[in-house]
């Protein structure tokens, strides 16, 4: 029987994983850990090598993971401080950012989906400054120097008719930006880390392999200019849940051990083809999504570098 397999966007998780399996250290990954807030942990994963990489199943690169456990909470102020915080790691990737550039923030994901919603939403609350410089100058904005901003929602094949990867190259095409920063839902092995977690990372983004749907790659190889990826875990494999309940109960009976290595080698399940969300997923991709554009709004005000 062919063993289910338990899908994650996040490197943080699947390091875990490989590290759980080789029982210490891999080899060309790097960890670093601290905490940035009283409750908000910090791991950055530098996976240094091809053979790392091929471990893991992420591509060569930095991953910055937020794990904040009252991210779903209404705390406003929380939020704020969070978004601060990851405005200082995006600017730690972005090549460049100190010096005036012109970005691409690009939002992908099916706006008609809720769970799927947060790249657009995002970009809706996004400080856009392209098409106001072009035409009158930063003297528009009385600053001396900013950030030619564009945004872009592609939308989803089924609509479109068109990879998301061929949009956003034609418009780079056109535009010719600096750098993209991509912005998804994600899908997370945890549930724990479901709708609590942020990962930003600068090896780009491959649209739906965290729930099979594999998209052409929107990387810097592919599209020609950095990229930047942002993501929330907003989906978790069903799969994970019974295989978590299953694995507790296997530490408390010895008949739990047979049914979780019996639902691990099954390919008879069809869970493996369902996620679950949570089931106020629309207010939470809502607050995410403001949270999320206001560290971009941060991490690239230019008029915020005088003050640091």
């Amino acid at each position: 029987m062919q063993q289910i397999q338990i899908r994650t966007d996040l490197a943080l998780e699947a390091t875990e994983s490989m590290r759980k399996q080789a029982e210490g250290e891999i080899r060309g990954v790097v960890l670093e850990e601290y905490d940035c807030m009283e409750d908000v942990h910090v791991t950055r994963v530098m996976i240094t090598s091809k053979n790392a990489a091929k471990s893991v199943g992420k591509p060569v690169g930095t991953y910055v993971t937020f794990e904040a456990p009252q991210l779903q909470g209404y705390d406003e102020d929380y939020h704020r401080s969070i978004s601060e915080e990851l405005a200082k790691a995006l600017r730690s990737v972005l090549p460049g950012i100190e010096e005036e550039k012109s970005v691409l923030v690009v939002g992908l994901g099916n706006r008609d989906v809720t769970a799927d919603a947060l790249g657009p939403e995002t970009v809706d609350n996004l400080f856009i400054t392209r098409h106001i410089i072009n035409e009158y100058g930063k003297q528009a904005y009385r600053a001396e120097k900013m950030h030619r901003i564009s945004s872009l929602v592609p939308g989803v094949m089924a609509k479109t008719g068109m990879e998301t990867a061929e949009i956003v190259k034609g418009v780079i095409h056109q535009t010719k930006p600096d750098m993209v920063i991509v912005i998804d839902a994600l899908a997370a092995r945890s549930t724990k880390r479901l709708n609590r977690t942020v990962q930003i990372t600068d090896t780009g983004i491959h649209p739906g392999s965290g729930v099979g749907n594999h998209r052409n790659a929107l990387t810097k190889e592919s599209l020609g200019v950095p990229v930047v990826a942002i993501g929330i875990p907003m989906v978790v494999d069903a799969a994970t849940i019974v295989s978590d309940a299953l694995e507790k109960l296997a530490t408390e009976l010895d008949s739990g051990k047979e049914s979780l290595e019996y639902f691990r080698n099954s390919a008879d399940t069809q869970l493996h083809n369902m996620y679950v969300t949570a089931k106020n997923i629309d207010e939470t991709t809502k607050r995410l999504s403001f949270t999320l554009s206001e560290a971009i709004n941060i991490a690239l005000d230019m008029e915020q570098d005088k003050e640091r």
